[in-house]
Order: C-alpha cells, then sequence, then structure tokens
C-alpha cells in the first residue's frame, strides 16, 4: 500500500472514531433522557415500578461515560486532533460529566417520589412539580439536539430556558415555604418535594453547561463566566 492510500485509510478510520463518539454520547444522552422520564413517572403518576427501571439504567448509564471517556483518551494520544476535531473530543470529555450528573439527579428525584407514594399532596404541586419536570427534559433534548447538529443558535435558546426554569423554581419553592409554615405536620412531605424541585433545577443547570460546551465546539470560544453563558 502506497503512502497516499495508507493517508487515506487513516483519515477514513479517524473520522469513524469520531462519528462513534459522537454516536455514543447522544446514545447516552437518550437514556439520561429516560431517567428523567422514568423519574417524573414515579413523581407524577405513583408508579413505583418505574423506579426499579432507574437504577438498571444508572449503571448503564455509568458504563457508557467510562467507555466513551476511554474512547476520548486514546483518540487524544493516537490520533492527536486538531481544530474542530480537537474540540469535539474535549467537548465531549466535558459533557460526559454533567450527563452522568443529570442522570443522578433523576434518579434523586425517583427516590424521593418513592417516599411520597402514601402521600397524596395537592393537585396544584404535582401540576407545579410536572411543569417543572418537562421543562428540565425540554432543555436536556434541546441540548443534545444542539450538540447533534453542531447548532450554536440552538444552544443559546436552550441556555435562555434556564431562565424560566428557575423562575418555576422559585415560585413552587416559595409555595412549599408557605405551606409547611401554615401547617407543619406538613413538612417531612414537602421537603421531599422540595427537594425534588432543586433537582430538577439543577438538571437544567447541568443542561446550560451542555450547551456552553456545544457552543465551545461550534465557535471555539469559552463562554463559560460570560454574559452569553448566563443566556443574555
Amino acid at each position: 500500500m502506497d503512502r497516499l492510500h495508507l493517508s487515506q485509510h487513516i483519515s477514513r478510520q479517524f473520522n469513524s472514531e469520531i462519528d462513534d463518539v459522537r454516536r455514543r454520547v447522544l446514545a447516552m444522552g437518550g437514556l439520561v433522557e429516560e431517567q428523567i422520564d422514568a423519574a417524573l413517572h414515579v413523581l407524577i403518576e405513583r408508579d413505583a415500578a418505574a423506579a426499579t427501571a432507574i437504577r438498571d439504567r444508572e449503571r448503564s448509564i455509568n458504563e457508557m461515560e467510562l467507555a466513551i471517556d476511554e474512547r476520548c483518551t486514546f483518540i487524544l494520544a493516537r490520533r492527536q486532533p486538531a481544530a474542530s476535531d480537537l474540540r469535539l473530543v474535549l467537548a465531549v470529555m466535558k459533557m460526559l460529566a454533567d450527563l452522568e450528573r443529570i442522570g443522578d439527579e433523576a434518579k434523586r428525584v425517583a427516590r424521593m417520589a418513592e417516599r411520597l407514594l402514601g402521600d397524596e399532596g395537592s393537585a396544584d404541586l404535582t401540576a407545579a412539580l410536572a411543569e417543572l419536570g418537562e421543562q428540565a427534559r425540554g432543555m436536556l433534548r434541546g441540548a443534545l439536539d444542539a450538540f447533534a447538529r453542531f447548532d450554536g443558535d440552538l444552544a443559546l435558546d436552550v441556555m435562555r430556558r434556564d431562565r424560566r426554569l428557575d423562575g418555576l423554581y422559585r415560585d413552587l419553592n416559595e409555595t412549599l415555604v408557605a405551606r409547611m409554615q401554615a401547617a407543619p405536620e406538613r413538612i417531612p412531605a414537602e421537603l421531599e418535594r422540595l427537594w425534588c424541585a432543586r433537582s430538577l433545577e439543577r438538571i437544567g443547570d447541568r443542561c446550560k453547561n451542555l450547551c456552553e460546551f456545544v457552543l465551545y465546539l461550534v465557535q471555539g470560544k469559552d463562554v463559560r463566566h460570560s454574559g452569553l453563558a448566563k443566556g443574555e
């Protein structure tokens, strides 16, 4: 095989490895989104069976995180990528931690929701938590779409949605605090709902981080600690 054909072969293999990393990240993101779906099902529909699937899925997510990270390390060491390829690998390695932590937050929501299975609460609280959860899930889906398409505009749009999620969280937090003050016997149950809401709000923050890495990938600029990173 002459030198030109060897270079073409190496290039095709490298491109295949890069595409494989992207597919794996999106597959991991899909599992994390399923975690959020299942956690909301436990919380809203009071389906305890969904919690078992969450624990099983968590193991798969953790295994995927390690496998993708190992693949990225191999690419950095053996292929020494440059320019946009290097940014992709670095962005993926940063995104993995946030995706895994989103899964952890979903698991926490499910665990606290299990403790609420015997508590009826109120329809208003359930609706508020459902809206918060849908907002968080939508942000994750948008962040993954932005990564799949290398779409900086979509990433910015998702980041701006975090303001709405934060507003929903503050409103629900005020409602729950008022309920605890008015009925101290409700404190244990309302605290569980408060921690659920907090985890959902953190999922939004993690999704915002994912979008920052997409912008780094697309624009080649680190937008953390900037007005842009705040969705301004």
